[in-house]
């Protein structure tokens, strides 16, 4: 019989209260673990990019420099799976950022699910972001418009992320979101571009959802009731 957690996405909270600034939730990444193996978020006082790759929980800093980091760390926004791909696909030679996008997304059959995405192999060019650490309520597309921007060239590394339908954006960016880490686990951001040049894809279809609502007070008396589409679309540029 299949595990049920291979089609599951864990969410610990909404996106939403990133965008409204609330970047202490305090749940540990031991508790996250217990969900997944596989995945991104971020950490408390929104303190860099995250990936978790294989178990492994990477910090990538303001400056772009990423480390594993201990399950003792804190997060207010993680997304995770245990990864167990549905498919491998493979495309060879160079290509630009928008011929990528729509090959992804040709491979993903429906709108209306969640995908796990693992993108392996050479990039000719990666462009990616890291947040500094932020004191709480700071908007989030005011926080995107200081944001350190890196771009590494011909380097190898992998893509971990996933697929959100548009309807589910409240909890998590819609369409794809993907964080980079360099294959000798140093280097990587939040990406904004690429340019892959012979890569392996692994997908999961993701039919379950399981989301953790805080218990924060910050979170508790928030107002979620107005509009923070265009906000979350301004952050992730």
């Amino acid at each position: 019989m299949q595990d049920s957690r291979n089609n599951c996405i864990y969410f610990c909270a909404p996106v939403n209260a990133l965008v409204e600034g609330i970047y202490q939730q305090r749940i540990p990444f031991s508790e996250i673990r217990q969900h997944g193996d596989f995945g991104l978020g971020t950490f408390d006082h929104l303190d860099g990019e995250m990936v978790m790759l294989d178990g492994n929980v990477y910090q990538i800093t303001s400056d772009g420099a990423a480390a594993k980091v201990s399950e003792d760390l804190l997060t207010p926004f993680s997304c995770v799976t245990f990864y167990r791909p549905a498919s491998h696909d493979r495309l060879d030679g160079e290509r630009s950022y928008q011929v990528f996008l729509d090959w992804l997304n040709s491979l993903l059959p429906s709108a209306n699910i969640f995908y796990a995405i693992r993108v392996e192999g050479r990039f000719s060019r990666v462009k990616v972001r890291s947040v500094p650490r932020q004191e709480n309520y700071r908007p989030l597309a005011e926080v995107a418009k200081d944001q350190p921007v890196f771009e590494y060239l011909d380097t190898e590394g992998t893509l971990v992320g996933f697929y959100t339908p548009s309807f589910m954006g409240s909890l998590s960016v819609p369409g794809l979101h993907l964080h980079f880490l360099s294959a000798d686990r140093t280097t990587g951001g939040h990406l904004l571009e690429c340019c892959p040049n012979g890569i392996a894809v692994g997908i999961q279809f993701l039919t379950t959802l399981e989301l953790g609502l805080p218990m924060s007070f910050d979170y508790l008396t928030c107002d979620f009731q107005r509009d923070t589409e265009k906000d979350l679309e301004s952050a992730e540029r």
